[in-house]
């Protein structure tokens, strides 16, 4: 069907002079059109990429990957823990902590927090707050001196700086005489920390764990063990295979389950927004169509003149589908390399605009993350401008066939 006389052909429609500049005009549209689409495709599902991946590593960056706790919400002899852990090759760091809710008083204003106690000297093991520390260090927060490390919007908010009081409040009550009054005690601002995540840089504070255990009067034991481990996508069956290999009984826990239904929903908008940019590339496909049916009728007469000379159907239809396909193929390739180096400068592209016209596109008291990140995946470029190809080579078949079914008679009739 395709022979290198249906091949020149093409080409030769491709770049020969239009009775009418509109079916020229048309053409571009569509080159055009094809292009736009699979560029907008393809950096869409980047900044998604992007935003996944910063997301999944600020939340892994301040939580655990995985977390050991008592079945009845407390930990006991957490050191007994160590030694069994040390043997595990995929568990690569670990951390006692506490953690309740509280209420951070200043002279300023109230809010209500996450509190966490933690070991200084465990930290970084298994979270990044130590590299996010704007002010202070963790080892500020000693034992018995009351020190907490404050996020930065929350430290905003509550109008304080290092070396500022604040006032922790707990749900723990303390009978006295006069009746049940609510724990809380004085604080000393130590450090604030920015994360870039408004989730953690507005409701986390931390404290050493010795004061967290006098505040939440858990005299025996921690809240739990958070772990560190050396594949992330893989948390849920390393945690799987630990928990057997553990002395005693206990909860393990992974961040997939703290957190499924947030990258679910991801995925879910990732999948929806392909389909729906998907229906622009097929748009701009089928503009084809239109192109190729003006291009048949302009050229009803040369098809017939061939047709006498022996040309088979399927060599007419070849033509078409060529000069179509040429017309997908460069509207493909000019979209697949215009999207990835929009997506490979997204993050410098985006300031340059914001600076430009003085907006900002992602406040970072509305969304998790203020900067637009991007990652681009090569799998996804193959498979965008793979169906952006068929879908141009499927709107050439139609127009194609019509031409192919040109009776010479009838056409050279009143030549």
């Amino acid at each position: 069907m395709f022979k290198p006389l249906s091949l020149f052909i093409g080409l030769r429609y491709t770049r020969a002079k239009r009775r009418t500049g509109f079916i020229s005009f048309i053409t571009l549209t569509s080159v055009l059109g094809i292009a736009l689409g699979v560029a907008a495709l393809i950096t869409v599902l980047s900044v998604m990429n992007g935003f996944e991946a910063e997301l999944r590593d600020r939340i892994l960056g301040m939580t655990s990957h995985a977390s050991i706790t008592g079945i009845d919400g407390e930990l006991r002899d957490w050191q007994t823990l160590e030694a069994p852990l040390q043997q595990e090759s995929r568990v690569l760091g670990w951390a006692p902590y506490v953690e309740g809710q509280a209420m951070i008083n200043s002279e300023r204003h109230v809010s209500g927090t996450l509190l966490r106690g933690i070991l200084p000297d465990y930290e970084p093991r298994v979270s990044e707050v130590a590299t996010r520390l704007v002010a202070g260090h963790l080892t500020d927060l000693r034992a018995g001196e009351f020190g907490i490390i404050l996020g930065m919007e929350l430290a905003e908010h509550l109008g304080v700086i290092v070396g500022d009081k604040v006032t922790v409040i707990t749900p723990q009550v303390t009978p006295t005489p006069a009746g049940i009054l609510p724990r809380l005690k004085r604080f000393t601002v130590v450090g604030i920390f920015h994360v870039g995540m408004f989730e953690y840089d507005r409701n986390l504070a931390l404290i050493n764990l010795e004061d967290a255990r006098r505040l939440y009067t858990m005299a025996e034991g921690i809240s739990g063990l958070r772990l560190k481990l050396d594949d992330v996508f893989y948390a849920r069956q390393i945690a799987r295979e630990i928990g057997p290999r553990l002395p005693g009984h206990y909860m393990i826990t992974d961040w997939t389950q703290a957190h499924s239904n947030f990258f679910k929903a991801i995925q879910t908008e990732k999948r929806v927004m392909f389909i729906i940019l998907l229906l622009i590339v097929a748009v701009a496909a089928f503009n084809i169509v239109s192109t190729l049916v003006m291009v048949v009728t302009d050229k009803r007469s040369d098809i017939a003149i061939l047709r006498t000379q022996g040309m088979p159907p399927s060599t007419v239809m070849a033509i078409f589908v060529v000069l179509g396909t040429i017309i997908g193929l460069f509207g493909t390739l000019i979209g697949g390399i215009g999207g990835v180096i929009l997506a490979l400068n997204v993050e410098t592209v985006v300031p340059a605009i914001e600076r430009l016209f003085g907006v900002q596109f992602l406040s970072a008291d509305v969304y998790y993350i203020s900067e637009l990140p991007s990652k681009l995946i090569w799998s996804d470029v193959y498979r965008i401008t793979a169906v952006a190809f068929l879908l141009s080579v499927l709107a050439t078949l139609y127009p194609a066939w019509q031409a192919s079914r040109i009776k010479p008679a009838e056409e050279l009739r009143y030549e």
